[in-house]
């Protein structure tokens, strides 16, 4: 459902396994917690990177449906309603 929703929705999902094991014990959990912490806030930080913003007309109302494209990058989004 990832690759899907990022190419037709422009929603970009992940799964993230931070162990061996898919399913662990509820009792493993705050050291996994612990053993992952840092990299996991600094990974969610990385959201605040790119290029974001509003697509407005010479009056300064939003443009819906306008395709933003990016040189180099083959996947073009579209501005929301």
């Amino acid at each position: 459902i990832n690759d899907f929703s990022y190419l037709h929705t422009n929603c970009f999902e992940l799964s993230i396994y931070v162990g061996c094991d898919k399913y662990p014990h509820e009792s493993e959990l705050p050291e996994e917690w612990e053993n992952n912490r840092e990299s996991l806030i600094v990974f969610m930080e990385q959201v605040h990177r790119g290029i974001k913003g509003i697509v407005r007309d010479v009056h300064g109302k939003g443009i819906p449906n306008a395709v933003i494209s990016v040189e180099g990058v083959n996947h073009d989004i579209r501005t929301g309603k």
